[in-house]
């Protein structure tokens, strides 16, 4: 029997470049002996109900084409239906940031290389941050990050990965350092803090390296910590997260943990780019939660 890949894409990805490749990605999908149906969403909600029921007909493989907000509903749609063996979900990155899809190895700027990995069907699994009722595949943000996010979302212009560089720079200019109380592993801080980010994989904001060592195989999270600095030293720091050069900086704390929860006034968690609500957050790791199409070791 063929093997069944269901395709969720988003039309708009890339402001509409994403649809432009379709005919291609569809091409060498069906090229591998898959049977393929594509289906377009139009809308967040119309894209979860999709994927929500092609994971419950059984599909092989659940095949994502848009960016880090499809790429989280694909992987909750797979990692609900629970165990291995069924529904792996397949990346191919259109979007902005296509953050998840760098950190388990693929290409975010090479769609059809992506397709060629859905393609190819190599089986693995990735771990996944548990946060609330919700998996997070990257990166859960709280602090400065967060404000920048939900600054983002209301912002009308600039379009793209640009409005993230203008709106940090609109947060930096009324940004305090946060109250945080943290509970990693049952131990309790409390302390102030820039930013406390829970990282499955390494980087967000499209290829910041915020939790640089992080591993999604390792059934760990990684932790990072910026203490308080002066918005000058942050500024400083901002451009130096491209490289994870910024963690070697006395301010910034690395931890590694498998369970944390983060509590404070007025924090707002951000996961995979989307908003998860206000903390408290109960953070655990989810070894190996996410049957995932992977690239094949050279």
């Amino acid at each position: 029997m063929a093997r069944q890949i269901s395709l969720v894409v988003n039309p708009t990805a890339r402001r509409g470049r994403g649809a432009a490749t379709l005919a291609a990605v569809e091409a060498r999908l069906r090229a591998s002996g898959a049977q393929l149906e594509t289906l377009r969403s139009t809308s967040w909600s119309h894209a979860e109900q999709l994927m929500a029921a092609a994971v419950r007909r059984g599909v092989d493989v659940l095949a994502v084409m848009g960016g880090d907000g499809m790429m989280h509903l694909g992987l909750n749609a797979c990692a609900d239906a629970g165990g291995l063996g069924r529904t792996a979900l397949g990346m191919i990155p259109a979007g902005t940031g296509n953050d998840l899809a760098r950190g388990v190895g693929l290409d975010p700027e090479d769609t059809l290389a992506a397709a060629d990995v859905v393609a190819a069907d190599h089986r693995g699994a990735l771990d996944l941050i548990r946060a609330g009722d919700r998996y997070v595949g990257a990166v859960l943000a709280t602090g400065f990050d967060a404000r920048v996010n939900e600054r983002a979302n209301a912002m009308r212009w600039p379009r793209g990965s640009l409005r993230y560089t203008v709106a940090a720079l609109a947060e930096l200019g009324v940004f305090r350092p946060l109250t945080y109380r943290l509970t990693l592993d049952g131990v309790v801080r409390e302390q102030p803090a820039m930013l406390v980010a829970v990282g499955n994989t390494t980087t967000y904001g499209g290829g910041l390296r915020i939790c640089p060592r992080a591993d999604p195989t390792d059934g760990l999270l990684d932790v990072t910590v910026v203490h308080p600095v002066s918005r000058l030293k942050l500024l400083q720091l901002l451009p130096q997260m491209r490289s994870g050069r910024f963690a070697r900086d006395p301010c910034v704390e690395q931890l590694r943990v498998r369970a944390v929860t983060v509590a404070g006034e007025g924090l707002v968690g951000y996961g995979d780019g989307e908003r998860l609500g206000a903390t408290p957050i109960e953070v655990t790791v989810a070894p190996r939660a996410l049957p995932l199409v992977v690239a094949a070791a050279r």
